[in-house]
C-alpha cells in the first residue's frame, strides 16, 4: 500500500483501501470527474469532492515529502546531520515544523550573530547557553575574547548575546510554541497610516481595530492586507510577554548561581523584540493569510458552481440586451438553439433620449421573430431598460429577466467570439452572449475566465494559480456532471470536457465541421489524436442525440453496454424502447429479485446497476432542470414602491461572508445580512427566494431584507 494512504485515510476518515484506489487511478491517468462516476466500485463509492480531496492530500504528502529530502541533503552536507535530528525531520508532519527543524542550518547572508562567530566570541556565547558556574563576572570573562572589532568586554558580550538570540530564535520548539500561543491568544492591532489618504474612507473600519488573531473573519484579513499594501493601514501582532518568555525560559532557564544569568535574559529579551516575535508575527500573518485565501476560493467556487448550474430555460426565441447610455442598447435576438437572427442598436436613454423609436424597434423585432423572453443585462442603465421593456411587456404574453452580464465585454473582445461571430462589431457581441446566457448559461459561461464572472470575494487578493485550479475544476465538475452534446457544443464547452482538453477540442470541432454530425460515440474515435484513453474518459459524459445507438444519449458509458442491454433484455425490452415502457418493464423485473441479486447475475456491481436504472428510465437527465426556474418578469419595481414588511420573490445574485445579495427587481439589491439568517443556512447564488422588507434607506439606496421562514432550508 501506498505509503500515504493511511495518512490520508485518517485525515478523511476514509478506509485506506478507499485512498489507495484513488491514488493508484489518479496515476494511471485518470480524471477525477471519471472515477466518480464510472469506478465507484473501485474506490466504494467515494464522491468527486473527497475524491479530489485524496488528490490534495497526496499532492501535499509529496511537496512535504521532497522538501524534506532537500532539507535532510542540505544538512547532511554541512556535516551537521545527527540521527536525533534525522527522525525529528523525517518525523515532522508539517511545512512549519519542517521549517521550524531546518531554521538554525539555512543558508544566511551575514547576521549580527554569523558576524560574532567571525570574532571568535562562539566560546562566550557557550557560557550565556550553559550557564556557566564561576567566580569570575561575565566581564572578566569577556576580556579574554575582545579584538579589534569587539575592542571592550561590553562589546563582546554584546556579540555573545547576538549568537545567543539568534540559537533561542531558531530553536524548533521555542518557534513552534511560540507561534500555537500567538495563534491561540495574540491579537492583531490595525491603525490607520499617520500619512495615508483613504478619500472613500474604504478602510474607516480598520482605522483602530484590535482583534484577537483567533476570531478573525476571512473577509477581515483581506480587506486589511490590501488596505497594508496600499499604505493606508499598518499592522502590528500582540503578543503578552508572559506568552513569549515561558517558552524561551523552559528551554534555556537562568541558573540563579551562575553570574550569566542576567546575560541569558537580557539575550532572550533581544531574542524576542529583534528575531522571535517579528518571525513569528509573519507565520501568523501568513496563516491568516493562508486561511483567509482558502475560504475565499469556496466561497467563489461556491458561487460559480450554483451560477453554472442554473436552469436552461430552452424552446424561448430570446432578445438580448446590452444597456448603455452614450453608445446606446445594443439589441441581439437568438433562436432557442442559440443562433444569431438579428441585431441592432437603439438610443432610448441620455443624451439621445431616442425613446419612442427604440419602442417601435423593440416591437418590430419582438412581432417579427416571435421573441418569447428579453434578457436584460445588469450593467450600466439596466433598470432604466427594464422600465422600458417593462412598457412592451405589461400587456404581451413576452416575459423579461435580469441577466448577470459580468465578463460579456471581456467574450466580446476574445478569438472565441470573433471565431464564432464573424464579421459581427465587438460592441454587438456582448448582446448575444446576454441572449445565450439565458438559453443555457452554463454553455455560454464557460467561454469566460471564471474570475471574470464577478461572484467571488476579493478575488483580486488571492493565490492566482490556486483560485484558477479551484475554478477550473468547479466549471469540470459542473459541465461533466450535464453531459455535453457533441455535435452542438462549442470549443470552449468540449474542452472541460473529462479526458479532451483545449487541443483536442478545437480537433473535434474541426472534424464535426468538415464531416458532419457524429452518429455515434464510437465515430470519435475517427478525431486524429483521440486515443483510447482520451475516449475511455470522455465517452460516458458526450451525447450523442438521434444517433445510430439510442443508449449514446445517456451517461451510462459504453464499457457497461453490454450490461444495460443485457438488462434490457432481460426485462423484455430493446434500447429502441421509449423511457415510459423501460421504468414499468424494469419495476416488475425488480420486484422479482433484488438490486443485489440482479447485479450480481449481470456481472457488475450495485453502484453501476443503479446508474444504469437510471439512465434508462430518464436518459441523459439534465440535473440542473431539478433547480427551480428563474423569474421571468413583466413589470418593473421601483424603490418608492417599497415598504417594510413586504414579502417578495428574489434570486440570490452573490453570497459573501457577511450575507447575500438579492434581486428583488429594484434598481438596488437589497442585503440578506447572515445574522437574519436561520443557523447553518447556506444560501446559493440563483437560488429563488421570499424576503421581507425590513429597512429602507433611499438617499442610500439600501435595502436591508429578513428571511421569510416558509423557505425551504439548505443546511
Amino acid at each position: 500500500m501506498n505509503a500515504y494512504a493511511e495518512t490520508i485515510a485518517a485525515a478523511l476518515s476514509i478506509r485506506p483501501g478507499q485512498a489507495q484506489a484513488v491514488i493508484d487511478l489518479l496515476a494511471a491517468g485518470n480524471t477525477v470527474p471519471f472515477i466518480a462516476r464510472y469506478r465507484k466500485e473501485t474506490t466504494g463509492n467515494l464522491d468527486e469532492t473527497l475524491i479530489r480531496a485524496i488528490q490534495r492530500q497526496h499532492e501535499r504528502l509529496q511537496l512535504l515529502a521532497q522538501r524534506r529530502q532537500t532539507i535532510l541533503k542540505t544538512i547532511a552536507e554541512q556535516g551537521k546531520l545527527t540521527p536525533d535530528l534525522e527522525a525529528a525531520i523525517q518525523s515532522a508532519d508539517s511545512f512549519s515544523r519542517l521549517e521550524d527543524l531546518y531554521a538554525p542550518y539555512k543558508p544566511r547572508r551575514r547576521t549580527r550573530a554569523r558576524l560574532a562567530r567571525e570574532r571568535g566570541l562562539e566560546g562566550l556565547a557557550e557560557h550565556i547557553l550553559r550557564q556557566t558556574h564561576t567566580p569570575r563576572s561575565p566581564e572578566e570573562i569577556a576580556a579574554s575574547y575582545l579584538s579589534a572589532e569587539a575592542p571592550t568586554p561590553q562589546d563582546a558580550l554584546q556579540g555573545a548575546r547576538d549568537i545567543v538570540a539568534e540559537v533561542i530564535s531558531e530553536r524548533a520548539e521555542i518557534r513552534g510554541a511560540v507561534r500555537e500561543k500567538a495563534l491561540r491568544f495574540g491579537r492583531l492591532q490595525v491603525q490607520k497610516a499617520s500619512a495615508a489618504t483613504d478619500p472613500r474612507r474604504v478602510y474607516e473600519t480598520y482605522y483602530d481595530f484590535t482583534h484577537p488573531v483567533r476570531r478573525l473573519r476571512p473577509h477581515q484579513t483581506l480587506a486589511i492586507n490590501r488596505g497594508e499594501r496600499e499604505g493606508v493601514l499598518r499592522v502590528q501582532l500582540l503578543l503578552e510577554e508572559r506568552d513569549w518568555r515561558r517558552p524561551i525560559l523552559e528551554v534555556y532557564p537562568p541558573d540563579r548561581l551562575s553570574p550569566f544569568a542576567g546575560q541569558l535574559l537580557q539575550a532572550a529579551q533581544e531574542a524576542a523584540d529583534r528575531l522571535l516575535l517579528p518571525a513569528i508575527a509573519r507565520d501568523v500573518r501568513r496563516h491568516l493569510t493562508t486561511e483567509a485565501e482558502e475560504h475565499a476560493i469556496r466561497v467563489f467556487a461556491r458561487n460559480l458552481r450554483a451560477l453554472l448550474s442554473q436552469p436552461p430555460l430552452t424552446g424561448h426565441t430570446v432578445l438580448g440586451i446590452d444597456p448603455g447610455y452614450r453608445t446606446g442598447c445594443k439589441l441581439a435576438v437568438a433562436d432557442p438553439t442559440g443562433k444569431l437572427l438579428a441585431t441592432a442598436t437603439i438610443y432610448p436613454h441620455p443624451p439621445q433620449n431616442r425613446r419612442d423609436e427604440a419602442l417601435a424597434a423593440l416591437r418590430r423585432l419582438i412581432a417579427h421573430h416571435g421573441v418569447t423572453l428579453i434578457a436584460i443585462g445588469n450593467g450600466t442603465a439596466s433598470r432604466e431598460t427594464e422600465q422600458l421593456v417593462a412598457e412592451l411587456t405589461r400587456n404581451s404574453p413576452a416575459r423579461y429577466l435580469i441577466v448577470n452580464e459580468a465578463g460579456a465585454s471581456v467574450y466580446s473582445a476574445s478569438p472565441l467570439a470573433r471565431a464564432e461571430l464573424p464579421g459581427l462589431d465587438v460592441s454587438l457581441r456582448g448582446a448575444v452572449s446576454i441572449a445565450r446566457r439565458a438559453q443555457d448559461p452554463l454553455a455560454e459561461l464557460v467561454k469566460i475566465d471564471p474570475r471574470s464572472l464577478g461572484v467571488g470575494l476579493y478575488q483580486h487578493d488571492v493565490n492566482q494559480g490556486a483560485l484558477q485550479q479551484a475554478l477550473d475544476e468547479v466549471v469540470e465538475s459542473v459541465v461533466n456532471a450535464v453531459g455535453v452534446d457533441v455535435n452542438t457544443a462549442s470549443p470552449a464547452l468540449l474542452t472541460y470536457v473529462a479526458g479532451i482538453g483545449p487541443r483536442l477540442a478545437e480537433k473535434i470541432v474541426a472534424w464535426r465541421e468538415v464531416h458532419g454530425p457524429f452518429s455515434s460515440r464510437q465515430a470519435l474515435r475517427q478525431v486524429p489524436g483521440l486515443g483510447p484513453k482520451a475516449f475511455q474518459q470522455a465517452a460516458g459524459f458526450l451525447r450523442i442525440r438521434d444517433g445510430e445507438n439510442p443508449l449514446d444519449a445517456s451517461a451510462i458509458h459504453p464499457e457497461s453496454y453490454p450490461i444495460a442491454e443485457a438488462l434490457l433484455q432481460r426485462a423484455g425490452l430493446s434500447s429502441q424502447s421509449l423511457p415510459a415502457a423501460r421504468e414499468r418493464a424494469l419495476s416488475r423485473l425488480l420486484a422479482s429479485l433484488s438490486r443485489e441479486e440482479l447485479a450480481a447475475s449481470l456481472g457488475c456491481g450495485l453502484p453501476t446497476l443503479d446508474d444504469i436504472l437510471e439512465q434508462l428510465v430518464r436518459p441523459g437527465r439534465d440535473p440542473r432542470t431539478d433547480a427551480p426556474p428563474p423569474i421571468l418578469r413583466s413589470d418593473v419595481l421601483h424603490l418608492e414602491d417599497l415598504r417594510p414588511g413586504m414579502r417578495l420573490r428574489g434570486t440570490v445574485r452573490n453570497v459573501v461572508d457577511f450575507g447575500a445579495f438579492i434581486d428583488i427587481g429594484v434598481k438596488q439589491d437589497g442585503l440578506l445580512h447572515r445574522s437574519r439568517l436561520p443557523r447553518g443556512l447556506r444560501l446559493e447564488t440563483g437560488q429563488i427566494v421570499t424576503v421581507e422588507v425590513l429597512t429602507l434607506e433611499p438617499e442610500r439606496e439600501r435595502i436591508g431584507l429578513g428571511w421569510v421562514e416558509e423557505n425551504p432550508l439548505t443546511l
